[in-house]
Protein backbone atom coordinates (compact mmCIF):
# COMPACT_ATOMS: atom_id res chain seq x y z
CA UNK A 1 0.00 0.00 0.00
CA UNK A 2 1.05 3.41 -1.14
CA UNK A 3 1.73 6.16 1.67
CA UNK A 4 0.23 9.74 0.69
CA UNK A 5 1.44 13.25 0.08
CA UNK A 6 -1.48 16.24 -0.72
CA UNK A 7 -0.08 19.45 -1.39
CA UNK A 8 -2.07 22.18 -2.94
CA UNK A 9 -0.87 23.28 -6.72
CA UNK A 10 -1.76 26.93 -6.54
CA UNK A 11 -1.54 29.73 -3.87
CA UNK A 12 -3.34 28.06 -1.28
CA UNK A 13 -6.83 27.62 -0.74
CA UNK A 14 -7.72 25.13 -3.60
CA UNK A 15 -9.99 23.02 -1.19
CA UNK A 16 -7.35 20.74 0.05
CA UNK A 17 -9.51 19.83 3.75
CA UNK A 18 -12.05 18.30 1.71
CA UNK A 19 -9.97 16.15 -0.07
CA UNK A 20 -7.95 15.02 2.79
CA UNK A 21 -11.34 14.47 4.34
CA UNK A 22 -12.09 11.83 1.25
CA UNK A 23 -8.56 9.92 1.58
CA UNK A 24 -8.49 10.01 5.14
CA UNK A 25 -11.19 7.53 5.43
CA UNK A 26 -8.54 4.74 3.62
CA UNK A 27 -5.43 5.60 5.73
CA UNK A 28 -4.64 4.96 9.29
CA UNK A 29 -2.52 8.14 9.80
CA UNK A 30 -2.78 11.76 8.94
CA UNK A 31 0.32 13.70 9.56
CA UNK A 32 0.47 17.33 8.95
CA UNK A 33 3.90 18.62 7.65
CA UNK A 34 4.30 22.47 7.77
CA UNK A 35 2.74 26.00 8.58
CA UNK A 36 0.95 26.67 11.49
CA UNK A 37 -3.05 27.90 12.04
CA UNK A 38 -2.43 30.66 9.51
CA UNK A 39 -3.80 27.75 7.79
CA UNK A 40 -8.01 27.00 7.43
CA UNK A 41 -8.78 23.92 5.89
CA UNK A 42 -12.62 23.66 5.52
CA UNK A 43 -14.68 20.29 5.45
CA UNK A 44 -18.19 19.91 4.77
CA UNK A 45 -20.02 16.65 6.02
CA UNK A 46 -23.98 16.47 6.16
CA UNK A 47 -24.35 20.02 5.95
CA UNK A 48 -21.74 21.13 8.47
CA UNK A 49 -18.88 22.87 7.74
CA UNK A 50 -15.78 22.43 10.51
CA UNK A 51 -12.98 25.07 9.75
CA UNK A 52 -9.46 23.48 10.97
CA UNK A 53 -6.91 25.35 11.78
CA UNK A 54 -3.66 23.38 13.33
CA UNK A 55 -5.60 19.79 13.25
CA UNK A 56 -5.07 17.33 10.36
CA UNK A 57 -7.73 17.14 8.70
CA UNK A 58 -8.56 13.53 9.28
CA UNK A 59 -9.63 14.23 12.79
CA UNK A 60 -13.56 13.74 11.93
CA UNK A 61 -13.34 10.16 11.25
CA UNK A 62 -13.34 7.45 13.76
CA UNK A 63 -10.02 5.20 14.92
CA UNK A 64 -7.01 7.12 13.17
CA UNK A 65 -3.86 8.82 14.35
CA UNK A 66 -3.64 12.37 13.67
CA UNK A 67 -0.18 14.37 14.21
CA UNK A 68 0.49 17.78 13.97
CA UNK A 69 4.20 17.14 13.04
CA UNK A 70 7.60 18.60 13.92
CA UNK A 71 7.58 21.04 10.50
CA UNK A 72 4.78 23.24 12.57
CA UNK A 73 4.58 25.99 14.15
CA UNK A 74 1.97 25.57 17.10
CA UNK A 75 0.37 28.34 18.82
CA UNK A 76 -1.01 26.61 22.09
CA UNK A 77 -3.90 28.56 22.49
CA UNK A 78 -5.31 27.94 19.21
CA UNK A 79 -4.65 24.14 19.44
CA UNK A 80 -6.69 23.75 22.51
CA UNK A 81 -9.45 26.02 21.50
CA UNK A 82 -9.75 23.66 18.17
CA UNK A 83 -9.78 20.83 20.52
CA UNK A 84 -12.68 21.96 23.35
CA UNK A 85 -14.36 23.06 20.24
CA UNK A 86 -14.58 19.28 17.97
CA UNK A 87 -15.09 17.94 21.68
CA UNK A 88 -18.12 20.63 22.04
CA UNK A 89 -19.74 19.98 18.89
CA UNK A 90 -19.40 15.95 19.63
CA UNK A 91 -16.99 16.02 16.43
CA UNK A 92 -13.53 13.99 18.15
CA UNK A 93 -14.29 10.84 17.56
CA UNK A 94 -13.42 8.25 20.48
CA UNK A 95 -11.20 6.13 18.99
CA UNK A 96 -9.58 8.92 17.28
CA UNK A 97 -5.68 9.94 18.84
CA UNK A 98 -4.43 13.23 18.35
CA UNK A 99 -0.60 13.73 19.06
CA UNK A 100 1.65 16.76 18.68
CA UNK A 101 5.33 16.16 17.90
CA UNK A 102 7.78 17.10 20.92
CA UNK A 103 9.82 19.07 18.19
CA UNK A 104 7.56 21.54 16.69
CA UNK A 105 8.32 25.00 17.69
CA UNK A 106 5.64 26.95 19.57
CA UNK A 107 4.34 30.50 18.92
CA UNK A 108 4.57 32.41 21.47
CA UNK A 109 3.15 36.20 22.11
CA UNK A 110 5.99 38.05 21.10
CA UNK A 111 5.75 36.27 17.53
CA UNK A 112 2.39 38.13 16.83
CA UNK A 113 3.11 41.48 18.15
CA UNK A 114 6.13 41.25 15.71
CA UNK A 115 4.02 40.18 12.87
CA UNK A 116 1.56 42.90 13.00
CA UNK A 117 4.17 45.06 13.57
CA UNK A 118 6.37 45.18 11.08
CA UNK A 119 3.29 44.59 8.80
CA UNK A 120 1.90 47.33 9.38
CA UNK A 121 5.13 49.80 8.74
CA UNK A 122 5.47 48.45 4.83
CA UNK A 123 2.90 51.28 3.72
CA UNK A 124 2.67 50.34 -0.13
CA UNK A 125 4.74 46.84 0.40
CA UNK A 126 2.85 44.28 2.87
CA UNK A 127 3.78 40.62 2.31
CA UNK A 128 -0.10 40.53 3.88
CA UNK A 129 0.39 37.97 6.63
CA UNK A 130 -1.98 36.93 8.69
CA UNK A 131 -0.32 38.34 11.61
CA UNK A 132 -0.57 35.31 13.58
CA UNK A 133 3.24 34.82 14.13
CA UNK A 134 4.09 32.20 11.73
CA UNK A 135 7.19 34.04 10.18
CA UNK A 136 8.40 34.87 13.29
CA UNK A 137 8.53 31.87 15.07
CA UNK A 138 10.17 29.96 11.73
CA UNK A 139 12.73 33.00 12.29
CA UNK A 140 13.67 31.67 15.89
CA UNK A 141 13.71 28.15 14.33
CA UNK A 142 16.34 29.08 11.90
CA UNK A 143 18.09 31.73 14.50
CA UNK A 144 18.41 28.44 17.17
CA UNK A 145 16.70 30.38 19.75
CA UNK A 146 13.18 28.98 18.90
CA UNK A 147 11.08 27.55 22.02
CA UNK A 148 10.10 23.64 20.94
CA UNK A 149 7.10 21.66 22.52
CA UNK A 150 9.65 19.34 24.49
CA UNK A 151 10.95 23.34 26.09
CA UNK A 152 7.30 24.29 26.90
CA UNK A 153 7.37 20.96 28.93
CA UNK A 154 10.49 21.40 30.91
CA UNK A 155 9.98 24.61 33.57
CA UNK A 156 13.41 25.54 34.14
CA UNK A 157 14.74 25.50 29.99
CA UNK A 158 11.55 27.21 29.36
CA UNK A 159 11.71 30.17 31.72
CA UNK A 160 15.64 30.12 30.47
CA UNK A 161 15.05 30.09 27.15
CA UNK A 162 11.59 32.79 27.64
CA UNK A 163 13.72 34.93 30.08
CA UNK A 164 16.00 35.24 27.12
CA UNK A 165 13.94 35.66 24.58
CA UNK A 166 11.59 38.29 25.87
CA UNK A 167 14.57 40.20 26.92
CA UNK A 168 15.70 40.34 22.87
CA UNK A 169 12.61 40.92 21.55
CA UNK A 170 11.27 43.74 23.73
CA UNK A 171 14.33 45.78 22.80
CA UNK A 172 13.41 45.25 19.39
CA UNK A 173 9.61 45.93 20.03
CA UNK A 174 10.34 49.31 22.08
CA UNK A 175 13.29 50.33 19.89
CA UNK A 176 12.15 49.61 16.44
CA UNK A 177 8.68 50.08 16.54
CA UNK A 178 7.78 52.05 19.97
CA UNK A 179 5.48 49.48 21.44
CA UNK A 180 5.13 48.38 24.78
CA UNK A 181 6.76 45.72 26.38
CA UNK A 182 5.80 42.26 26.96
CA UNK A 183 5.35 41.00 30.71
CA UNK A 184 7.35 37.57 31.00
CA UNK A 185 6.00 36.17 34.10
CA UNK A 186 2.71 36.72 32.63
CA UNK A 187 3.36 34.67 29.76
CA UNK A 188 5.11 32.02 31.57
CA UNK A 189 2.22 31.08 33.98
CA UNK A 190 0.20 31.67 30.90
CA UNK A 191 1.86 29.09 29.04
CA UNK A 192 2.56 27.02 32.05
CA UNK A 193 -1.18 26.50 32.14
CA UNK A 194 -1.19 25.48 28.31
CA UNK A 195 1.84 23.27 28.83
CA UNK A 196 -0.25 21.24 31.26
CA UNK A 197 -3.18 20.87 29.03
CA UNK A 198 -1.42 19.77 26.25
CA UNK A 199 1.21 17.41 27.85
CA UNK A 200 -1.29 13.88 27.44
CA UNK A 201 -0.89 14.65 23.33
CA UNK A 202 2.95 15.13 23.12
CA UNK A 203 4.88 12.42 21.57
CA UNK A 204 7.83 11.73 19.62
CA UNK A 205 6.01 11.51 16.55
CA UNK A 206 8.50 10.66 13.71
CA UNK A 207 9.12 7.25 15.89
CA UNK A 208 5.08 6.92 16.24
CA UNK A 209 4.65 7.54 12.59
CA UNK A 210 7.74 4.77 11.69
CA UNK A 211 6.24 2.34 14.04
CA UNK A 212 2.86 2.89 11.58
CA UNK A 213 4.69 2.03 8.51
CA UNK A 214 6.57 -1.45 10.00
CA UNK A 215 2.80 -2.37 10.58
CA UNK A 216 2.23 -1.68 7.10
CA UNK A 217 -0.40 1.15 8.00
CA UNK A 218 -1.17 3.72 5.63
CA UNK A 219 -0.05 7.45 6.19
CA UNK A 220 -1.33 10.73 4.23
CA UNK A 221 0.42 13.67 4.85
CA UNK A 222 -1.12 17.12 4.68
CA UNK A 223 0.08 19.97 3.96
CA UNK A 224 -0.87 23.53 3.89
CA UNK A 225 -0.95 26.51 2.15
CA UNK A 226 0.02 26.12 -1.92
CA UNK A 227 2.95 25.26 -3.78
CA UNK A 228 3.85 28.74 -4.81
CA UNK A 229 3.72 29.88 -1.48
CA UNK A 230 6.83 27.94 -0.38
CA UNK A 231 9.66 29.80 1.06
CA UNK A 232 12.08 28.68 -1.57
CA UNK A 233 10.05 28.00 -4.71
CA UNK A 234 7.58 30.33 -4.67
CA UNK A 235 6.36 34.05 -5.58
CA UNK A 236 9.29 35.56 -2.99
CA UNK A 237 8.83 37.38 -0.97
CA UNK A 238 5.05 37.27 -0.96
CA UNK A 239 4.84 33.50 0.31
CA UNK A 240 4.75 31.75 3.39
CA UNK A 241 7.42 30.84 5.91
CA UNK A 242 7.79 26.96 5.36
CA UNK A 243 8.45 24.75 2.71
CA UNK A 244 4.92 23.87 1.25
CA UNK A 245 6.15 21.22 -1.32
CA UNK A 246 5.65 17.34 -1.70
CA UNK A 247 9.71 16.64 -0.30
CA UNK A 248 9.07 18.27 3.15
CA UNK A 249 6.51 16.19 4.23
CA UNK A 250 9.50 14.17 4.75
CA UNK A 251 11.82 16.70 6.60
CA UNK A 252 8.16 17.69 8.73
CA UNK A 253 7.27 14.80 10.01
CA UNK A 254 10.75 12.36 10.44
CA UNK A 255 10.62 10.11 7.66
CA UNK A 256 12.65 9.45 4.70
CA UNK A 257 12.15 9.96 1.02
CA UNK A 258 11.29 6.12 0.64
CA UNK A 259 8.72 6.90 2.61
CA UNK A 260 6.48 8.34 0.04
CA UNK A 261 5.21 6.60 -3.18
CA UNK A 262 2.51 8.93 -4.15
CA UNK A 263 1.74 12.79 -4.45
CA UNK A 264 -1.72 14.38 -4.74
CA UNK A 265 -1.90 17.99 -6.49
CA UNK A 266 -5.02 19.93 -5.47
CA UNK A 267 -5.96 22.37 -7.87
CA UNK A 268 -8.74 23.96 -8.22
CA UNK A 269 -10.52 24.83 -11.46
CA UNK A 270 -9.95 28.63 -11.33
CA UNK A 271 -7.29 30.41 -9.29
CA UNK A 272 -7.59 32.56 -6.42
CA UNK A 273 -4.62 34.32 -3.62
CA UNK A 274 -4.92 36.13 -0.68
CA UNK A 275 -2.79 38.62 0.11
CA UNK A 276 -0.06 40.84 -2.20
CA UNK A 277 1.66 39.49 -5.12
CA UNK A 278 1.61 39.42 -8.70
CA UNK A 279 -1.76 37.13 -10.12
CA UNK A 280 -1.39 37.15 -14.36
CA UNK A 281 -4.78 36.05 -14.53
CA UNK A 282 -6.69 37.81 -11.75
CA UNK A 283 -10.18 38.84 -12.86
CA UNK A 284 -10.68 42.38 -11.17
CA UNK A 285 -14.17 42.99 -12.36
CA UNK A 286 -17.80 41.51 -12.72
CA UNK A 287 -16.89 38.23 -13.35
CA UNK A 288 -13.86 37.75 -10.41
CA UNK A 289 -16.57 38.95 -8.16
CA UNK A 290 -18.62 36.20 -9.22
CA UNK A 291 -16.61 33.64 -8.82
CA UNK A 292 -15.99 34.93 -5.47
CA UNK A 293 -19.42 34.76 -4.55
CA UNK A 294 -19.88 31.36 -6.21
CA UNK A 295 -16.97 29.65 -4.69
CA UNK A 296 -16.90 31.69 -1.08
CA UNK A 297 -13.45 33.18 -1.82
CA UNK A 298 -13.31 34.70 1.88
CA UNK A 299 -10.24 33.10 4.17
CA UNK A 300 -10.84 30.57 6.03
CA UNK A 301 -8.62 31.98 8.92
CA UNK A 302 -8.75 35.62 8.27
CA UNK A 303 -12.12 36.27 6.13
CA UNK A 304 -10.41 37.82 3.95
CA UNK A 305 -11.53 37.69 0.20
CA UNK A 306 -9.58 36.34 -2.35
CA UNK A 307 -8.72 37.59 -5.34
CA UNK A 308 -9.80 35.51 -8.24
CA UNK A 309 -9.06 34.75 -11.74
CA UNK A 310 -8.98 32.13 -14.64
CA UNK A 311 -7.04 29.19 -14.23
CA UNK A 312 -3.27 29.03 -14.78
CA UNK A 313 -1.62 26.26 -15.45
CA UNK A 314 1.48 27.76 -15.87
CA UNK A 315 1.68 27.69 -11.75
CA UNK A 316 0.03 24.16 -11.96
CA UNK A 317 2.67 22.21 -14.33
CA UNK A 318 5.61 23.88 -12.41
CA UNK A 319 3.75 22.46 -8.87
CA UNK A 320 4.17 19.07 -10.51
CA UNK A 321 7.62 19.31 -11.49
CA UNK A 322 8.72 20.91 -7.72
CA UNK A 323 6.58 18.54 -5.69
CA UNK A 324 6.86 15.21 -8.44
CA UNK A 325 2.76 14.94 -8.17
CA UNK A 326 1.48 11.66 -9.41
CA UNK A 327 -2.09 12.52 -9.89
CA UNK A 328 -3.91 16.10 -9.91
CA UNK A 329 -7.57 16.48 -7.82
CA UNK A 330 -9.82 18.82 -9.13
CA UNK A 331 -11.87 20.90 -7.03
CA UNK A 332 -14.27 23.45 -6.73
CA UNK A 333 -15.30 22.56 -10.89
CA UNK A 334 -19.33 23.11 -10.06
CA UNK A 335 -18.67 27.08 -9.40
CA UNK A 336 -17.81 27.96 -13.19
CA UNK A 337 -21.03 26.27 -14.01
CA UNK A 338 -22.85 29.39 -15.68
CA UNK A 339 -20.33 31.53 -17.50
CA UNK A 340 -20.95 31.24 -20.84
CA UNK A 341 -16.71 31.91 -22.06
CA UNK A 342 -13.88 29.96 -19.88
CA UNK A 343 -10.00 30.67 -20.14
CA UNK A 344 -7.27 28.48 -19.36
CA UNK A 345 -3.90 30.05 -19.23
CA UNK A 346 -1.17 28.19 -20.98
CA UNK A 347 1.99 30.18 -21.09
CA UNK A 348 3.21 33.66 -20.26
CA UNK A 349 4.12 36.75 -22.65
CA UNK A 350 6.76 38.88 -20.73
CA UNK A 351 7.54 42.56 -20.91
CA UNK A 352 10.11 42.39 -23.77
CA UNK A 353 7.41 39.68 -25.72
CA UNK A 354 8.80 36.74 -25.00
CA UNK A 355 6.86 33.28 -24.52
CA UNK A 356 8.14 31.70 -21.28
CA UNK A 357 6.00 28.30 -19.78
CA UNK A 358 7.72 28.82 -16.47
CA UNK A 359 7.01 31.38 -13.58
CA UNK A 360 9.62 34.10 -13.57
CA UNK A 361 11.52 34.29 -9.87
CA UNK A 362 12.17 37.97 -10.75
CA UNK A 363 8.96 39.60 -9.33
CA UNK A 364 9.04 42.19 -11.29
CA UNK A 365 9.18 40.47 -14.61
CA UNK A 366 6.39 38.30 -13.24
CA UNK A 367 4.27 41.27 -12.84
CA UNK A 368 4.88 42.23 -16.20
CA UNK A 369 3.93 38.72 -17.83
CA UNK A 370 0.70 38.61 -19.79
CA UNK A 371 -1.58 35.46 -19.64
CA UNK A 372 -1.83 33.49 -22.94
CA UNK A 373 -4.84 31.95 -22.91
CA UNK A 374 -7.13 29.25 -24.92
CA UNK A 375 -11.12 29.79 -24.63
CA UNK A 376 -13.43 27.26 -24.02
CA UNK A 377 -17.42 26.56 -23.63
CA UNK A 378 -19.06 26.78 -20.75
CA UNK A 379 -22.07 25.28 -19.04
CA UNK A 380 -25.10 25.71 -17.34
CA UNK A 381 -26.22 22.30 -16.02
CA UNK A 382 -25.99 21.55 -12.57
CA UNK A 383 -22.90 19.34 -11.83
CA UNK A 384 -23.62 18.45 -8.21
CA UNK A 385 -25.22 15.54 -8.52
CA UNK A 386 -22.68 13.90 -10.98
CA UNK A 387 -20.39 10.70 -9.19
CA UNK A 388 -18.67 9.86 -12.64
CA UNK A 389 -16.88 11.50 -15.60
CA UNK A 390 -19.95 10.36 -18.30
CA UNK A 391 -22.76 12.35 -16.25
CA UNK A 392 -20.75 15.67 -16.57
CA UNK A 393 -21.84 17.84 -19.38
CA UNK A 394 -20.12 17.68 -22.51
CA UNK A 395 -18.37 21.38 -22.33
CA UNK A 396 -17.68 20.48 -18.14
CA UNK A 397 -15.58 17.13 -19.50
CA UNK A 398 -13.87 19.34 -22.60
CA UNK A 399 -12.62 21.33 -19.09
CA UNK A 400 -11.50 18.88 -17.30
CA UNK A 401 -9.73 17.23 -20.49
CA UNK A 402 -8.22 20.03 -21.51
CA UNK A 403 -6.79 20.65 -17.79
CA UNK A 404 -5.23 16.65 -18.07
CA UNK A 405 -3.74 17.00 -21.09
CA UNK A 406 -2.39 20.84 -20.10
CA UNK A 407 -0.90 19.11 -16.79
CA UNK A 408 0.38 15.59 -18.43
CA UNK A 409 -0.90 14.34 -15.20
CA UNK A 410 -3.43 11.73 -14.53
CA UNK A 411 -6.51 13.39 -13.12
CA UNK A 412 -8.12 11.18 -9.96
CA UNK A 413 -10.66 13.06 -8.65
CA UNK A 414 -12.96 15.60 -9.45
CA UNK A 415 -15.00 17.44 -7.23
CA UNK A 416 -18.54 19.07 -7.91
CA UNK A 417 -19.72 20.62 -4.72
CA UNK A 418 -18.65 21.08 -0.96
CA UNK A 419 -19.99 17.62 0.50
CA UNK A 420 -17.65 14.62 1.21
CA UNK A 421 -20.32 12.31 -1.38
CA UNK A 422 -20.24 15.22 -4.02
CA UNK A 423 -17.27 13.51 -5.75
CA UNK A 424 -16.12 11.97 -8.86
CA UNK A 425 -13.89 9.64 -7.78
CA UNK A 426 -11.61 8.04 -10.65
CA UNK A 427 -8.55 6.45 -8.63
CA UNK A 428 -7.63 5.34 -5.37
CA UNK A 429 -3.91 6.94 -4.36
CA UNK A 430 -3.33 4.61 -1.99
CA UNK A 431 -3.35 2.36 -4.21
CA UNK A 432 -0.81 2.61 -6.54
Amino acid sequence: MANVVVVGTQWGDEGKGKVVDLYAEKADVIARFQGGNNAGHTVVVKGVQTILHLIPSGILHDNKICIIGNGVVVDPKVLLEEIDGLKNRGMLPSQTQLYVSESAHVIMPYHRRLDVARESRLSGKKIGTTGRGIGPAYEDKVARIGIRVCDLMDEEIFREKLTSNVEDKNFYLAGRFHEDPLDVNAIYDEYRIYADLIRPYVANTSVLIAEEMRKGKKILFEGAQGSHLDVDHGTYPYVTSSSTIAANACCGNGVGPMAVQAVVGICKAYTTRVGEGPFVTELTGELGDRIREAGYEFGATTGRKRRCGWLDMVLVRQSIRLSGITGIALTKLDVLTGIDKLKICTGYRTGDGEYTHAVPANMRTFAQCEPVYVEMEGWKEDISAARRMEELPKNARRYVERLETLADTELILVSVGAGRDETIILKNPFAE
